[in-house]
């Protein structure tokens, strides 16, 4: 084999893919990788979802390639394992497959995601591939007091959740798979905007416009909302990738092993091909990676307003007891007081702004009370990963909107 693996990427486009892509590749300095095949539903020429400007100079470099694909198809995805003519084989996998919205069907999750990582997993242990790493989103809920490790059994939040965790179970199952999986928290970062943080920044510059203090449900705040950048999620995907090619899967079980525990209804044990038995014991090496910053939806507030010259404050007691009950009620009245004036900004921008990929709109999942707080010693102790952006700072904010700004799709507005 080559000295530096060649490495297949296959989903997130418009999640992980794009930040892991530009750590591997990046635009100065030396590449990690040799062969970069990158793989998804999306078309990137003419695009079909938002790329962003490092992305798009990433897919125009030496040895990186990208094909459109259709991942539930099993003889696409065997394919996609065969190297160009004269390459070695990939022996670096990351699974970032799976349907990212709240608001599908059960059924869409099963096909999506479930039906799918499997099929890829399969696939890359049919060929011995030396790494797959699978990336876990935040769909979870832990208790909000304490930070919680990967031993412990936190439960995961409505249908999405609970096959993206059946999905953890699966592969961890597939003998001889060098799995190992990473827990990421909130993402935020350049270009990032798929998820609650980016939402957060976009609905705290509309309120800085309108000088007004942007208000949220669940005052205290003191619910945890663990964060990470999108330079750790990268990063620490790497790092974890080099750990597992140098220990291979027995090994790495007896260094990171951690039980994943049945959370399914046990009726798709027999409609669902593939789910393991519910009193199977499954392990697998897993790692939690957030930053330092013990991020909760207090400080998140502060933290977003102040970069937009602005406030945080909560919404009244009347209005946080309706959303216990009847949220959907209220996210059309929250909404209702920044949505139309983002976009009005992207209209008096100069230039307006016809196709911004970032939304002011909050839905009930972004409106919903999110508990997450994961300990991240472990990957630090174990893979001696270092974080390089350990606080959730104003300043990083900025850097976000700065990139935004140059790539075209946040607006640029008289006085700022």
């Amino acid at each position: 084999m080559s000295q530096k693996p060649n490495v297949l990427i296959l989903g997130g486009l418009n999640t992980t893919t794009r930040p892991l892509a530009t750590f591997l590749v990046p635009l100065q300095g030396d590449r990690l990788v040799g062969h970069l095949r990158i793989a998804d539903k999306f078309s990137v020429a003419p695009p079909t979802t938002y790329l962003g400007y490092e992305f798009q100079k990433v897919l125009q470099q030496r040895d990186v390639e990208y094909k459109q694909a259709n991942l539930t198809v099993a003889s696409t995805v065997a394919s996609l394992f065969d190297p160009p003519e004269g390459k070695d084989p990939y022996s670096y996998v990351f699974d970032f497959s799976g349907e990212m919205r709240h608001d599908r069907t059960e059924m869409i999750h099963i096909t999506s995601t479930f039906n799918v990582s499997r099929l890829i997993g399969l696939e890359a242990a049919k060929r011995k591939v030396k790494v797959y790493v699978r990336a876990q989103p935040p769909f979870y809920t832990s208790p909000d007091k304490g930070s919680h490790n990967e031993k412990e059994d936190i439960k995961p939040v409505g249908a999405i959740g609970i096959w993206w965790h059946e999905t953890l179970r699966a592969l961890a199952a597939i003998e001889d798979l060098n799995l190992v999986i990473l827990r990421y928290g909130y993402v935020y970062g350049p270009y990032i905007t798929n998820g609650i943080l980016p939402t957060v920044i976009t609905v705290a510059a509309v309120y800085g416009q309108m000088k007004k203090p942007m208000k949220t449900l669940w005052g205290p705040g003191k619910n945890p909302m663990n964060s990470v950048h999108s330079d750790d999620v990268a990063g620490s995907l790497w790092a974890a990738a080099n750990w597992m090619a140098s220990l291979g899967r027995k090994e790495a079980n007896v260094l990171a092993g951690e039980e994943i525990l049945f959370h399914n209804d046990k009726k798709n044990l027999a409609e669902v091909a593939g789910v393991p038995p519910y009193d199977k014991k499954i392990i697998a090496p897993v790692f939690n990676i957030v930053d330092d910053s013990n991020l909760t939806l207090a400080k998140a507030g502060e933290t977003v307003a102040a970069v937009f010259g602005t406030t945080h404050e909560f919404y009244n007691m009347a209005m946080t007891t309706m959303a216990k009950f009847k949220l959907d009620d209220v996210v059309e009245e929250v909404n209702e007081h920044h949505v139309g004036k983002w976009t009005e900004m992207l209209q008096a921008s100069n230039p307006p702004i016809q196709n911004c990929p970032l939304t002011a709109y909050m839905d009930t999942n972004s409106l919903a009370k999110h508990n997450l707080a994961y300990n991240n010693t472990k990957i630090k102790e174990v893979v001696q990963y270092k974080l390089k952006r350990p606080q959730f700072t104003q300043e990083l904010l900025k850097d976000i909107v700065d990139k935004f700004k140059a790539d075209g799709v946040w607006p640029i507005l008289d006085g700022q």
